[in-house]
């Protein structure tokens, strides 16, 4: 008989030792010291001042709220949290899962960390467990899932984060299985909102259905077991009625993608190692960020100007263009979701900031006028058998082109940890005051070694700075 998933992976999360490799370890705190950095200029943008404005209004508790000194109730703090940890499309992204993960496991894990005095050891423990579930269910369901427009930073964060406060809690097998189970009453969130305040929302709202969903677990709340694998469970809804006949055109499966729950070797090899994470230079849809990479290398080999450009080509899979779906933006939300407009900013500044996708900053006629110029080639193959190639022509009959597999801050070309902190300073300078921003800096670096997680935490419950009308630097 086939092994169900769900009881495969509520024993693993119960049973497997607290017993990391140091790579893997050192990874989950890079990727903390990530998603910290952009949930701090996160908590001031619209979006969070929206979510914040009402919550508070639905209990307060012990839980810190990021940019505010005023703490709420777990599920509220996890769910303002993980919205402005992805307010910016800046955190990272993890390929197994197909969606942002950080800033869904993160906001859990530290809010409950604080309801439970967790230690920096279980929280960084309760990350690598959620990574691996969060992995390996979207490996069962991609590439199909993604590619039919379901948002997996919500669908597959759900569980992810379900996975993580279960760890957490300590619950046993088959209260780990509920809260997987449950999770996925909660899971949800089309790629149709992309562009707009809805999707931020998702990696918040994530976070807070698997708290929910793992505490009610712990209460003795029962669910289905077949809710991943079952004729209408997880894997056929959320993939298609034609998974078997996809599931067999399968070749070479890209990022471990087999549409098929592994469950004989859950923990091997560690997904964190073995494919490691994107993160992000650029506060754009991370789609764009090779041809950012390409168009960022001609200019600075060839010194052109807008002046000089006759049109761009841009040459680039499917998936990548289909989620760039902004072809002429209207604010800055949709133009994180445009190939035109961040090209356009770096070949017109040579850089791409935060600063550029606030709504005045993309009304700019010189950055607009560009989009004409700017041509896309959509190639129906999976990105990892295609570069992205951009082929820029000038004025003066010159053809220039550059291929870029993958970008800076993927798995081939990973940030060294000086770039994790060149980061944190660029996002928290404009929002911090000197002195807080310095207080968190610390607790980052000494994470491993503070007594608690609320060590940390405390240092962003802290007023922070309004944006000003260009945003933050």
């Amino acid at each position: 008989m086939p092994v169900n998933p769900l009881k495969a992976y509520g024993d693993w999360i119960a049973s497997v030792d607290n017993v990391w490799p140091e790579p893997a370890l050192e990874s989950a705190h890079r990727e903390l010291i990530d998603t910290i950095a952009v949930m701090v200029p996160g908590a001031v943008t619209p979006v969070a001042h929206k979510v914040l404005a009402r919550i508070r209004q639905w209990g307060e508790g012990d839980c810190t709220v990021v940019g505010s000194s005023q703490r709420l109730a777990l599920p509220w703090a996890a769910l303002h949290n993980g919205t402005a940890g992805h307010a910016l499309d800046f955190d990272d992204n993890f390929d197994p899962a197909k969606g942002h993960i950080s800033t869904v496991l993160w906001p859990a894990i530290l809010a409950l960390a604080e309801e439970l005095n967790s230690s920096p050891q279980d929280c960084l423990d309760a990350y690598l467990v959620g990574l691996q579930i969060q992995g390996r269910i979207g490996q069962g369901i991609n590439p199909t899932h993604r590619k039919r427009g379901w948002h997996a930073t919500s669908t597959t964060g759900a569980l992810g984060a379900a996975a993580a406060t279960a760890r957490l809690l300590r619950l046993d097998g088959e209260k780990s299985a509920m809260a997987l189970s449950l999770a996925t009453s909660t899971a949800g969130g089309f790629m149709s909102q992309f562009g707009t305040m809805a999707k931020p929302m998702h990696a918040g709202q994530a976070a807070q259905g698997g708290i929910q969903s793992a505490y009610f677990a712990q209460d003795g709340m029962t669910a289905g077991w077949h809710t991943l694998d079952g004729p209408i469970g997880m894997n056929t809804l959320m993939v298609g009625p034609d998974r078997e006949e996809l599931r067999a055109a399968i070749g070479e499966p890209e990022h471990g993608q087999t549409l098929t729950f592994e469950t004989e070797s859950i923990g091997e090899p560690l997904l964190i190692i073995e494919h490691k994470f994107r993160v992000k230079r650029f506060p754009t849809c991370g789609s764009a960020i090779r041809s950012l990479d390409a168009v960022l290398a001609l200019r600075e080999e060839y010194g052109f100007r807008a002046a000089d450009i006759e049109r761009v080509d841009v040459y680039a899979p499917a998936m990548h263009l289909k989620n760039l779906m902004y072809e002429r933006p209207q604010d800055g939300l949709q133009g994180k979701f445009s190939i035109e407009y961040p090209l356009s900013c770096a070949i017109i500044q040579g850089q791409c900031t935060l600063a550029d996708f606030t709504d005045a900053a993309l009304a700019r006629s010189e950055h607009r006028a560009l989009f004409e110029r700017i041509h896309r080639h959509p190639v129906d193959v999976p990105e990892t058998e295609m570069d992205t190639k951009v082929e820029i022509t000038l004025r003066d009959g010159r053809q220039l082109e550059k291929s870029v597999f993958m970008a800076f801050g993927s798995k081939i070309r990973p940030f060294p940890t000086e770039m994790y902190w060149q980061k944190f300073e660029q996002c928290t300078s404009g929002v911090m005051l000197q002195a807080d921003q310095h207080r968190l800096k610390q607790a980052l670096q000494e994470f491993t070694s503070l007594s608690s997680a609320s060590e940390l935490t405390r240092c962003l419950g802290v007023e922070l700075k309004t944006l000003g009308p260009s945003g933050p630097a």
